[in-house]
């Protein structure tokens, strides 16, 4: 089926991929297994990989789906009660993240942008640790090698590197795992993306660059930066990429499986391109009306990825209210374990911020630490403890 860059069906003018108001790109189908309807269709090439997944399977996505929308809308709401400082919002991403992580083998490294955070929970990261950095309470909220998964890469692009590094040292290793790197549409334009995947092609390196097209880099509209596809730039790396609608979650599922099994066969990279849609703001610092007009916004909730599975679930008669309510208390318990979590979070103390900088002692390091306590003792307090109300 070919879909165009709002997942509306048909061959749209130009050929497969492009629509009226894109008639600049190039580019194949758009591969979609559920419709926004909820309704599956067939497609020769992908439905090979997803033809284990059951019902309990399509169930346990759609709770997935549910939490992290939970999560991601309890995180925004203590941002705005002044419990975390900054929040970037991963609403109508969920498929993307869901059904790329489901794909994922325990081995498999992920390395994520800010915004992946529906990957982290998929991963077993525990809420209140997705937030920590948020709160501004650590460098990082969890130990990357309990849950393969590195810190959350601020610097838009800079985590593609280090996972065709990381995939480098994979195949020095003789290891069939993989890596994987997840930026947006608006980090194909920064150089770092760029580099790795020369790098990646050069030494075929088993990395998936997963890139969730939201459409929109903070205000910058996609089209603005790519006149074609951006599953077309890989090729000119001699990288094999693919299209896939990002909120369905059975083809991006299926996309990563492909992926993740040429990467292990010694195929190389892959580029997915996942098309979504940011249906929220950049981050709670934010105002996407200033550039998005509310029709878009309105197109695309009515491709919203959560809908579009449980249509599914309904088509199945999976839907039950035993189901509903199951769904319900998940999600009702990972917003409870976030909110307290985080209400309940340790401050940090002074003197931690020498901590975990180097991995050996370092005298530079010890010199300034030795200078700042004894700057907090000038104080009378020679351990920098922080008074009932922390530093904040």
């Amino acid at each position: 089926m070919f879909t165009d860059d709002a997942g509306q069906g048909g061959a749209a003018p130009g050929g497969p991929g492009n629509s009226a108001g894109s008639n600049r790109r190039t580019g194949g189908d758009l591969v979609q297994l559920i419709t926004p309807g909820g309704e599956r269709v067939s497609h020769p090439e992908f439905d090979p990989w997803v033809q284990d997944i059951g019902d309990d399977v399509l169930t346990s996505l759609y709770e997935d789906m549910v939490a992290i929308r939970r999560i991601d809308a309890e995180a925004t709401a203590l941002q705005r009660q002044g419990e975390l400082a900054l929040w970037p919002p991963l609403l109508g991403q969920e498929a993307s993240q869901i059904g790329s992580a489901r794909a994922l083998r325990e081995d498999d490294f992920v390395f994520p942008s800010y915004r992946d955070n529906g990957v982290a929970y998929v991963r077993g990261v525990k809420p209140a640790d997705i937030v920590k950095a948020w709160r501004g309470n650590a460098l990082a909220g969890w130990d990357p090698y309990t849950v393969n998964v590195a810190t959350q890469q601020i610097i838009i692009g800079a985590q593609s590197l280090h996972a065709t590094g990381y995939a480098m040292g994979i195949q020095n290793d003789g290891a069939d795992s993989a890596a994987v790197a997840y930026f947006g549409d608006g980090a194909t334009s920064e150089g770092d993306v760029n580099e790795a995947m020369v790098f990646a092609a050069s030494f075929q390196a088993p990395v998936i660059f997963f890139c969730q097209n939201n459409h929109w880099a903070i205000s910058e509209p996609v089209m603005l930066q790519s006149h074609i596809q951006i599953a077309d730039r890989a090729s000119g790396f001699g990288i094999p990429s693919m299209r896939v609608d990002g909120n369905d979650v059975l083809a991006v599922l299926a996309a990563t499986r492909i992926a993740l099994d040429r990467a292990r066969r010694g195929g190389g990279p892959t580029f997915i391109e996942a098309v979504t849609y940011r249906m929220g703001p950049h981050t709670t610092a934010d105002d996407p009306t200033r550039y998005r007009d509310a029709n878009e916004l309105e197109d695309w909730a009515a491709k919203d990825p959560i809908h579009r599975l449980k249509a599914l679930l309904e088509r199945k008669g999976l839907l039950t209210a035993d189901l509903e309510t199951a769904v319900a208390a998940t999600a009702d318990a990972v917003a409870k374990e976030l909110r307290s979590g985080t209400i309940t979070m340790p401050e940090p103390q002074p003197l931690q911020i020498f901590e975990h900088v180097y991995s050996t002692p370092h005298s530079w390091l010890d010199r300034q630490q030795d200078h700042y306590t004894r700057y907090l003792a000038s104080f009378g307090d020679p351990a920098g403890a922080p008074s009932e109300e922390g530093a904040r």
